[in-house]
């Protein structure tokens, strides 16, 4: 099996979201921090890597979703489908 990464664009973000599977997940790299997003059967689990420092952030619905990304997502932030 291999490791497959695409980019992806802010605006499809959540067409991926929704159709994310349980081994699927989305990497936004940002200037100073990775955010990494996978789905467990129930809910969306967002963990913000910055540094040594790690937290985890549990929404349940892709617009929960998308509201707490609209905060961590810049210009210059850089999306990937993996």
């Amino acid at each position: 099996m291999s490791y497959q990464e695409r980019s992806i664009t802010r605006e499809d973000l959540e067409k991926f979201l929704s159709n994310l599977d349980s081994d699927e997940g989305i990497r936004i790299d940002n200037e100073s921090s990775h955010i990494f997003i996978n789905k467990t059967s129930k809910r969306y689990c967002i963990n913000i890597s910055n540094d040594a420092n790690e937290e985890f952030i549990y929404k349940n619905t892709i617009k929960e979703t998308m509201e707490y990304l609209s905060d961590h997502i810049t210009k210059s932030s850089e999306i990937f489908a993996y």
